[in-house]
């Protein structure tokens, strides 16, 4: 028998075994809620770098327009909920580059980890508008903050393409300092919007 036929046998064997098993694995850390999960989640986000404004729905608007700041070229993909000034995507990537920021929403967030999570549907444009630009400003509504990571994998579904973003792009890669965009926007600034 070669090494890997042995490797096999060990693992059917072990999955047969784990067929009979009486008694589920425990998964309390499931049921784990923290008190306010919008304040864990801002938290969080700070925590990685980002910008975080909180808002009403009526000032959205103005909260869009102050975390883009003094950027000239902006994305806004197609079911934006609001009225922002800027440009619809161009169909290639290397369209993306003349452009200084995007303004998507997202499709939760998870307050354990301070994570935003976009599955691309409306509002959001395709993954690489999110990494190209310079700037992402992305928009969440509370109630679509989540507990932690199980929670959100549950809601999501898992047939649609997702990003995970936990704060700027950055790495410390290069001997051990940390360099921001690397990867994707320098600058990531979250709008939290309670109502």
């Amino acid at each position: 028998m070669t090494a890997r036929e042995e490797i096999l046998a060990a693992v059917r064997g072990a999955l047969r075994d784990a067929d009979r098993a009486e008694a589920p694995v425990p998964r309390g850390y499931r049921e784990t809620v923290a008190a306010d999960v919008v304040d864990l989640f801002a938290e969080r986000v700070v925590d990685y770098r980002a910008a975080l404004t909180r808002c009403t729905t009526a000032e959205l608007p103005a909260a869009i327009r102050s975390a883009l700041g003094a950027t000239r070229k902006v994305l806004v993909p197609a079911g934006f909920p609001v009225e922002v000034d800027g440009s619809s995507p161009p169909e290639t990537t290397a369209g993306l580059a003349g452009f200084d920021a995007v303004v998507t929403t997202a499709a939760l967030g998870i307050a354990t980890t301070g994570t935003i999570v976009l599955d691309h549907g409306p509002g959001q444009g395709r993954r690489a508008l999110s990494l190209v630009p310079d700037v992402h400003v992305c928009v969440l509504r509370a109630d679509r903050i989540v507990p932690g990571v199980p929670q959100a994998v549950a809601a999501l579904d898992p047939g649609r393409p997702q990003t995970w973003i936990s704060g700027p792009s950055a790495t410390s890669d290069i001997e051990l300092t940390r360099v921001e965009g690397v990867h994707g926007p320098r600058s990531l600034h979250v709008i939290v919007v309670t109502e």
